[in-house]
């Protein structure tokens, strides 16, 4: 099983800033707790023992928090100097990982996948990236993905309204050799200059799971998000 993960968290979360000003945000208050913190919670339950955290903004804010959350050598801190985007930030945070595959997911998105079918899934494919998808309903905040039978991707479509279909969850099971074999820049986008330039000739797969899922980058789900996690 795939027991390292990175963690984006440098974004800014600018659309939260008249509810979270002057904070990261997956460092956003949820309950009296970082929401990042219920991510970590997750995925220590899920059996992930190494946490690599790619940080940017105002990242001295969460020091402190880590120290409470995990042990000194339960993680690293990888600090961008300047903004490199998703694929950059995964790309330059993947040079302090320990293992060729690893798991990669967003601060900001709690989606409460199976890493253990995830692990076994992208493995036994020898895949070069599995992405989590999550089956939703009567939506336009996300684009869609489209699998076959053999739960390849075969398509990502633009965001607009859907009546139903399979959105990027934001947790991946990634192969860190595959990645730099593409010899990307040093800034780029990890969903469009990687999953969507490459996914027609690498072995990119999806495992799809009916698990609890919320992104906090918009007040609403930030609001949901302290609903639904009360009882946390």
């Amino acid at each position: 099983m795939i027991k390292e993960v990175i963690i984006l968290a440098g974004g800014l979360g600018t659309r939260l800033r008249d509810a979270v000003p002057d904070l990261p945000k997956c460092m956003a208050p949820v309950n009296g707790r970082p929401f990042i913190g219920y991510v970590i919670q997750h995925l220590k339950q899920q059996g992930v023992e190494r946490f690599i955290f790619s940080l940017g903004y105002k990242h001295d804010y969460f020091t402190e928090f880590l120290q409470g959350e995990l042990l000194p050598n339960q993680y690293v801190l990888c600090i961008e100097e300047e903004p490199l985007g998703t694929g950059g930030a995964i790309q330059y945070a993947s040079a302090f990982a320990q293992n060729e595959n690893v798991l990669v997911t967003n601060g900001d998105t709690l989606f409460n996948v199976d890493v253990a079918a995830l692990s076994q899934q992208h493995l036994s494919y020898q895949s070069h990236c599995t992405l989590s998808l999550k089956p939703m309903q009567q939506f336009e905040r996300y684009g869609v993905v489209e699998v076959d039978e053999e739960q390849r991707i075969v398509s990502f479509k633009e965001k607009k309204y859907y009546a139903e279909g399979l959105i990027n969850g934001g947790i991946y099971a990634l192969n860190i050799p595959a990645l730099r074999s593409k010899s990307l820049p040093e800034k780029f986008s990890f969903e469009k200059d990687y999953l969507e330039a490459f996914y027609h000739e690498h072995h990119f797969y999806a495992a799809i799971q009916q698990a609890y899922f919320i992104d906090i980058g918009i007040p609403e789900d930030y609001e949901k998000a302290a609903r639904d996690l009360r009882a946390e």
